[in-house]
């Protein structure tokens, strides 16, 4: 027998919402644990070392096995271990690794997970334990939630969201101050030259997106904007400056920091499309140098 079991679905929603089932605290109680057991609360910091730590209730019992995050790869891989506690801690009696992938299956998710155990013992007793069953109930529930997530046009939404070390009111800062805007908009590799910002309700921000070698124009028209809360903007670019996309940012505070949730409603496309030429890695990008930049502003 193999040290590791594996087991594969696909899950009625887009990889952007089942990695926002997965990485969202808020989200994992929805899910996480075969029902009828629950799961209470989660903490998660995505960096590697950065806890990975499920509050659970089972048969009466509540109960916490803190482990820490391997890898996390937005909307593609996620792996995590009990082997470690915070801290890069030995556990004394560490259980499993967890794999999980995630590739696009038409307009589902393909939902790979591969479980590697210190010993086959090990994995025989997980399986002996349910894994199968337990894993598979979980996976159905997880596809369920993540489809719960589609908006009103699914077909032409991806949600990108992440946690942010700073408040809400440094994430905001960062994202309407028009000098930081242009510090960090636009995936790795890119850059903005702007030609006119004006960060309020009916303002707008004209750029050029420069990078690998080439030149998009962008115009970003500023609708609703609640201060540390949530904005929406009207997004046009391309040679012919058409419609692209309407976007809605959220604010949470998230313990310490803040939940960073867009919404991107694409008008000249459709999801599939636009996941096809990465806009869910290169959104992922963009917010990851966002972060860069709230973390560091004074407090």
């Amino acid at each position: 027998m193999s040290t590791d079991l594996h087991f594969s679905r696909v899950l009625p929603a887009s990889r952007d919402l089942v990695w926002a089932c997965w990485t969202d605290p808020a989200l994992i109680p929805l899910w996480f644990m075969p029902k009828p057991h629950r799961a209470l609360s989660a903490e998660i910091d995505l960096r590697p070392g950065g806890i990975f730590c499920v509050e659970m209730e089972v048969e009466g019992t509540v109960m916490k096995e803190p482990g820490v995050v391997l890898e996390a790869i937005p909307a593609r891989r996620f792996v995590f271990t009990d082997t470690y506690a915070p801290g890069w801690k030995p556990n004394p009696e560490p259980f499993m690794t967890a794999i999980i992938e995630f590739s696009d299956a038409g307009d589902d998710t393909r939902y790979d997970v591969t479980v590697r155990h210190r010993s086959e013992e090990a994995a025989r007793r997980h399986e002996e334990m349910g894994f199968f069953e337990g894993w598979g109930t979980v996976a159905g529930q997880l596809g369920a939630s993540a489809a719960a997530l589609r908006g009103p046009d699914p077909e032409r939404e991806i949600r990108i969201t992440r946690h942010i070390d700073a408040p809400p009111d440094l994430v905001w800062k960062a994202w309407t101050d028009p000098e930081l805007l242009p510090k960090w908009f636009g995936p790795d590799g890119y850059h903005c030259e702007t030609e006119e910002i004006d960060i309020r309700p009916g303002g707008r921000w004209r750029f050029t997106m420069v990078g690998e070698g080439q030149r998009f124009p962008n115009l970003h028209e500023f609708g609703e904007m609640e201060p540390g809360k949530r904005l929406t903007y009207r997004l046009s670019g391309f040679e012919d400056m058409r419609h692209h996309a309407d976007v809605e940012v959220e604010f949470t505070p998230e313990g310490t920091g803040t939940r960073i949730t867009m919404r991107l409603t694409f008008k000249d496309m459709k999801r599939a499309d636009a996941m096809a030429f990465g806009a869910l890695e290169k959104g992922y990008e963009t917010l990851a140098k966002l972060a860069a930049v709230a973390r560091i502003l004074p407090r």
